[in-house]
């Protein structure tokens, strides 16, 4: 069964966890109810760079994507403290649809969830739920705020490599592109020679 939550007058990304160790999602409430949208990071970030693609044909560009900002960095969104503790649905999003409606001048986001079944014995089954899909409606404004947001949330995490981006723990880093994936070898003098 499909549901239509509507237009929604919350919505908004954040990730929960530790850098490395974080699960994304979105988080979106209207008059008809509420939905946590769990994502993986690449499925977020496609989101937020879909968002920029349509905002800026239709603004003719003058909607552009933030890269770089000098000076205090913007705070991650978080899920607001009013949210429902336990929303109308909650699931993991296999598959994510976005449409814009010119007519109406509104986007209209789909997703379907993804569940896994495990059977004994056999391997575990992904199931897209297309029958399941969840929507919204939001506008212009809202869909520059999300992919501000989302771009936000995303870059919050660890620090990238610059060459081979690579997600940087803090420890050494054998970078591919300065021919780290090599094994650096430590050649020690004998006392005889």
């Amino acid at each position: 069964m499909s549901i239509e939550l509507g237009p929604v007058w919350l919505l908004g990304a954040d990730a929960v966890g530790r850098p490395g160790q974080r699960r994304f999602r979105l988080f979106a409430q209207s008059a008809r109810g509420s939905a946590i949208l769990w994502m993986e990071k690449e499925q977020l970030n496609s989101l937020s760079l879909s968002l920029d693609h349509i905002l800026a044909q239709l603004t003719e560009g003058q909607v552009l994507r933030v890269e770089a900002r000098a000076g205090e960095q913007p705070q991650p969104t978080k899920l607001p403290p009013d949210f429902p503790k336990t929303p109308t649905h909650e699931f993991q999003v296999g598959q994510i649809k976005l449409g814009y409606d010119e007519d109406r001048d509104i986007f209209l986001l789909s997703t379907a969830p993804l569940e896994i079944e495990l059977q004994p014995g056999q391997e575990p089954q992904a199931i897209l739920r297309e029958e399941d899909v969840v929507s919204f409606l939001f506008d212009q404004r809202e869909a520059q705020e999300l992919s501000s947001s989302i771009t936000t949330v995303v870059s919050a995490g660890r620090p990238l490599c610059p060459l081979c981006h690579a997600p940087l723990d803090g420890g050494p880093h054998a970078c591919v592109k300065q021919n780290g994936h090599r094994e650096i070898l430590q050649i020690e003098e004998g006392e005889g020679e």
